[in-house]
């Protein structure tokens, strides 16, 4: 009797153990999901096309910053500092990056939008940031970045007030196939 008790004991803590680790393992992808989902922590929205509707004569400046890990020998700025534009219309930007080393390098930009309410809003059609990024030696190139603010902004009560947003990346080295730094 009391083996048998061991026994659906040890069966249970197994479960434990390994639905744990499950868990775990899945924790990152769900977050990833998550902030998606939401905007959680300035995280943008990806989408297919912009609207093409204008609400109002409401209009938001979008900065750019740019940042760069001390490990990657990168030069990496905004082609233009800040814009002008329209709820819904489809803005297109650019950012520069050149590899000021004298090898292949692949980096990876992680992104966000400030403030971080504003980032469920922010929708990205295209991003260089949706996929690593390799320059060769002394290589410089062009990135766009193609967005709109979405429409359903207005409703939001605690973005009445708003009228700047500030578009943030930071490129990471990619190391050894994996990415240095999670993506958001």
């Amino acid at each position: 009797m009391a083996s048998h008790k061991n026994r659906n004991l040890a069966l249970n803590l197994c479960l434990v153990v390994v639905g744990m680790l499950g868990l775990a393992y899945a924790s990152v992808p769900l977050y990833r999901l998550f902030c998606s989902a939401t905007g959680y922590g300035g995280t943008t929205r990806e989408g297919q096309a912009a609207p093409g509707m204008q609400i109002g004569t409401r209009t938001f400046t979008i900065n750019f910053n740019a940042d760069i890990d001390p490990g990657l020998p990168w030069q990496f700025r905004p082609a233009q500092s800040a814009l002008q534009t329209h709820i819904g219309e489809q803005t297109l930007t650019h950012y520069i990056a050149k590899n000021t080393s004298n090898e292949r390098i692949t980096g990876h930009a992680t992104y966000n939008v400030i403030p971080f309410s504003a980032g469920s809003y922010f929708t990205k059609i295209e991003c260089f940031c949706f996929k690593e990024q390799t320059l060769e030696a002394g290589q410089q190139v062009d990135m766009p970045v193609l967005f709109f603010v979405d429409p359903a902004i207005v409703n939001d009560p605690d973005l009445k007030d708003v009228k700047t947003i500030t578009l943030s990346y930071t490129f990471f080295p990619v190391k050894n196939g994996a990415s240095a730094t999670p993506k958001p």
